[in-house]
């Protein structure tokens, strides 16, 4: 099997937030849910530890993510009591907790956190050479900024081990709009950047806005990622990515990771209503191919899959039962005439060639 670098994975929020043990298989970790009625995608978890390790995802990018913006504030205003939070110290603390989770995890020789390049060598090189005993690699990112309470408190945040983050999430939030708003950043936003680009944080431009996405462009000189985005031309809605966006990006020597979700996968997907037999991971293929053939190359395209980012199976391509089927999508893009070597690039030579220049040396 090709070794996977997934660019998003929720692993601290799954099991803070639904009392998911990820060290169970998942056939357990979904029998223990079977009965559960709270969420739609209860008893159909794609992603848990052993389960990582069968796909042979050698590296993820694990997030940090929770979210107090200026509604959330109001109590009447609260969307999800499993994401939003009154007060930005409060959210603040949720996301030190799915640190604290990682770190626990890393203390139990289960996961290793990657702080440096030469982390991000060594572990690939541990993993190449014997996976069955190197734990996953993770690179820490912080999905919405929110946890972050004023821009001098990133050096922190730094020292605790951040080396990614997107400014917004869904709604408005501390730093700005994002998914599903209208609007630009907020002036905390440009000071937050700024250290950001002192600290060398990778930015990860997913859930901003179109005005958000010009003002970071213009803004930020460090390296920007797409976490997990998919293509506006094939599924419409603010959530993609234009072929202009994905141009900018293609310029900044970005690297798109690609949604498995499918509402961001298939034009009219409705979530709750559609099937997921009605599409496969030939569709995720479309995307790949359609950011290959803008950028000329297959170096901007790679796997972000949002794997029980809050959904399950029940919204994933037939095909795509648990994170090992990634895997398949080797054998699609062959059949599509890509190389090994190209193929390599999007299942995982990208982002190891992306975090290798944006970690830090030490």
């Amino acid at each position: 099997m090709i070794p996977l670098i997934d660019a998003h994975l929720d692993l601290a929020w799954n099991a803070l937030s639904f009392d998911r043990d990820l060290t169970l298989s998942l056939a357990e970790l979904n029998r223990r849910e079977r009965h559960m009625t709270d969420a739609p995608f209860r008893g159909r978890a794609t992603v848990c530890l052993p389960e990582l390790h069968a796909a042979n995802v050698a590296v993820c990018i694990a997030t940090l993510l929770a979210r107090s913006g200026p509604v959330h504030k109001l109590a009447n205003t609260y969307k999800r009591i499993d994401l939003d939070y009154g007060a930005p110290a409060i959210a603040s603390a949720h996301a030190h907790g799915q640190r604290a989770y990682y770190r626990y995890l890393e203390s139990h020789g289960l996961v290793r956190i990657l702080r440096t390049s030469t982390d991000l060598e060594a572990h690939w090189n541990d993993w190449s050479s014997d996976r069955g005993s190197a734990p996953l690699g993770v690179i820490l990112s912080m999905e919405g900024c929110d946890p972050i309470l004023r821009p001098d408190d990133a050096e922190a945040w730094w020292d605790a081990g951040l080396r990614a983050a997107g400014l917004t999430h869904y709604g408005i939030g501390q730093y700005g709009h994002g998914t599903g708003s209208d609007g630009s950043l907020a002036p905390a936003a440009l000071l937050l950047l700024k250290e950001f680009n002192r600290l060398g944080i990778a930015l990860d431009v997913t859930h901003l806005t179109d005005l958000g996405m010009r003002q970071v462009l213009e803004a930020y000189e460090g390296r920007i990622l797409a976490s997990h985005h998919n293509c506006r031309s094939l599924v419409p809605g603010q959530r993609q990515l234009t072929d202009d966006q994905i141009r900018l990006l293609i310029e900044r020597d970005a690297v798109i990771g690609m949604s498995m979700d499918a509402w961001m996968l298939q034009a009219g997907w409705v979530r709750g209503v559609s099937r997921h037999a009605t599409l496969s991971l030939e569709v995720v293929a479309d995307h790949m191919d359609h950011i290959c053939q803008l950028a000329g190359s297959a170096r901007h395209c790679a796997i972000g899959s949002d794997l029980d980012g809050g959904f399950g199976a029940n919204q994933t391509p037939q095909d795509l039962e648990t994170v090992a089927d990634l895997q398949r999508l080797g054998g699609i893009l062959k059949c599509r005439g890509y190389t090994t070597k190209h193929i390599e690039l999007i299942l995982h030579g990208n982002w190891l060639r992306f975090f290798g220049e944006a970690l830090p040396t030490r």
